[in-house]
C-alpha cells in the first residue's frame, strides 16, 4: 500500500485531491502540503527516515504550478537523490508534459482531476514499486512479489484509432476523436509528436516517424526532422538565399536541404494534376 504526499497551493484543490486519494484502498496514508517548502521538509525528512521509516513517502502527487519553487523544480531537486519517492504530476497545464516525462515521472493528471484518472495514476505507481494493484486492470501476484509492469505514461496521449480517418486523443480526461484531414501539420518533440488543426494542437505519445509512415498515403510529407505537413495545407513556398520554407496559415516551417527537391517536386506535381 502507497504512502502520499499531495502537493498543492490551492486548498480546496488540495483537499478534494487528499480525498479522492485516501478514498482509494491501494493507498495507506495521504498527507498534504499547501507549498513547496513544506513538501520538501516534509519529503526531506522521509529520506533522512529511510523508505522504512514512520514518516516514509512513496509517492508525491505535485501541482506544477506554484508560488516559489514549481512541481518541476521540485522534481528536480528530487532526482538528486539515490531513493526519491516516485512524481505523479497533477496540473491544469498540458504545456508541461514532456518536460514532465524527461524527469521520470510516473504519470501527468490533468485538473479537473476524475476518480478514475486519478485512481489510473495510483494504479501505475503500484505498478512501478511492485505491489499488488486491487483495482480492476492491476496486476495482482503473491504477497511480497514483484509484479513487472512496464510504465505507460501518457499525458494527453494516443489511444487508438477509432477509424482510419481519425485518431484518438485525451484531454483533460477526455477522449477525443481529431479528424486527420483537419490536421495541418505535425511537430516532433522528443518521443512525442504535436498535432496543429486551426483549433489548437494536441500532443501525442508517438514518434513523428510513425506518423510519418501511417500518414503518407494521405499526403503527409517530411519536410525536416522536426516536421511533418499536410500537402494539401501549403498555403506558400519560399526560397530566399539558399533557404526554403513553406507557410501553412500563420506557421512558417523550414524545410531541410534533403528533403527541399522531393517537396518542390510534389507540389508541382499537385499543380499541375
Amino acid at each position: 500500500m502507497l504512502r502520499v504526499l499531495a502537493v498543492d497551493d490551492e486548498k480546496p484543490l488540495l483537499e478534494e485531491l487528499l480525498y479522492l486519494l485516501r478514498s482509494d484502498p491501494r493507498v495507506l496514508s495521504a498527507e498534504g502540503a499547501s507549498d513547496a517548502t513544506e513538501a520538501l521538509r516534509r519529503i526531506t525528512r522521509a529520506l533522512e527516515t529511510g523508505p522504512d521509516g514512520p514518516e516514509g513517502i512513496d509517492v508525491v502527487f505535485l501541482d506544477i504550478h506554484m508560488a516559489g519553487l514549481t512541481g518541476l523544480d521540485i522534481a528536480r531537486l528530487l532526482a538528486g537523490f539515490a531513493q526519491p519517492p516516485l512524481i505523479v504530476f497533477v496540473t491544469a497545464h498540458e504545456g508541461f508534459a514532456v518536460q514532465a516525462f524527461d524527469l521520470k515521472a510516473v504519470d501527468y493528471v490533468l485538473k479537473p482531476v476524475r476518480p478514475e484518472r486519478l485512481a489510473e495514476a495510483v494504479r501505475r505507481a503500484c505498478a512501478q514499486l511492485g505491489r499488488a494493484a486491487t483495482q480492476p486492470g492491476g496486476l495482482a501476484g503473491p504477497a511480497g512479489a514483484t509484479v513487472p509492469v512496464q510504465r505507460r505514461p501518457a499525458p494527453e496521449v494516443i489511444v487508438a484509432d477509432r477509424a482510419p480517418d481519425q485518431i484518438a486523443v485525451e484531454l483533460g480526461g477526455v477522449t477525443r476523436f481529431v479528424a486527420i484531414a483537419d490536421i495541418a501539420y505535425v511537430e516532433a518533440q522528443g518521443d512525442y509528436a504535436r498535432l496543429h488543426t486551426d483549433e489548437g494542437s494536441h500532443l501525442v505519445r508517438i514518434p513523428l516517424s510513425t506518423l510519418e509512415e501511417r500518414w503518407a498515403a494521405r499526403g503527409f510529407v517530411r519536410i525536416h526532422r522536426r516536421h511533418l505537413v499536410a500537402l494539401g495545407r501549403i498555403d506558400e513556398l519560399r526560397l530566399d538565399a539558399g533557404t526554403t520554407s513553406v507557410r501553412i496559415g500563420s506557421a512558417e516551417l523550414q524545410v531541410s536541404r534533403r528533403h527541399a527537391r522531393q517537396l518542390r517536386d510534389l507540389l508541382m506535381r499537385q499543380a499541375t494534376g
